[in-house]
């Protein structure tokens, strides 16, 4: 049998060209009910793209989500897979409550908040990135990327919520702070003013420079970088 021998530290290495930016924009879904679909995305509130079709037998829909730059297609002859076959589509939010309450506005059913529990990932529950063991409620201690819920559109492809509030390192390029919507920069701020209260406490009074403060908290905190005291 032949084998292929990999360059370990080719292979893991990073790529420092800008040219060879791969930029993941569109995911495909397998949908039966093509009108029943769009209808579905459309009472989301997602973008509508497009809605192309040359006969018949072809047909291609494409929406975004609000804020991101990856779009979902699905239509007529546009995947083999099975519809309802995807899972595992994670929507990033900044307040998983917000993006709950958005959907149930909309009457679209969406689960209870879920979080791992720990060590413990084999389980009776759907699988997710923690494993299959989905613990009731947000993570009590609303750390990054561990708080979720889970919906589904009418053929059962599987779309999750997940808050993350704070990015790991290495997790956001070095071209400058920006922020999706206009949400994302209210919730940093948010967040920002609840940590520069503890600071004015601990410093026994009223910070001067507290734009520059904030700005530090918030390029650092998407960064992922240690965040001021």
């Amino acid at each position: 049998m032949a084998t292929i021998e990999i360059d370990r530290d080719v292979a893991t290495k990073p790529s420092t060209s800008r040219n060879l930016d791969l930029k993941l924009e569109v995911v495909v879904i397998p949908v039966s009910d093509v009108d029943r679909a769009k209808a579905f995305y459309t009472r989301l509130g997602w973008r509508l793209d497009a809605d192309f079709a040359s006969s018949s037998e072809w047909r291609v829909i494409q929406f975004t989500p609000p804020g991101s730059a990856c779009s979902v297609i699905f239509g007529r002859n546009v995947t083999a897979a099975a519809p309802g076959s995807v899972r595992g589509l994670y929507l990033i939010v900044s307040d998983l409550e917000a993006a709950r309450q958005d959907l149930l506005d909309r009457g679209i059913a969406v689960s209870e908040p879920f979080h791992g529990a720990g060590d413990v990932h084999a389980g009776p529950d759907e699988p997710y990135l923690f494993g299959s063991v989905r613990v009731s409620g947000a993570d009590p201690e609303r750390g990054s990327y561990s708080s979720f819920a889970s919906f589904s559109d009418p053929d059962g492809n599987g779309w999750l919520f997940q808050e993350v509030t704070t990015r790991l390192p290495g997790r956001i390029t070095a071209d400058g702070t920006t922020f999706a919507s206009q949400s994302d920069l209210a919730a940093a701020l948010r967040r920002a003013s609840v940590a520069h209260g503890e600071h004015e406490t601990r410093i026994g009074g009223h910070d001067e420079n507290w734009a520059d403060w904030y700005a530090d908290y918030i390029v650092r905190e998407q960064a992922g970088l240690p965040l001021p005291s």
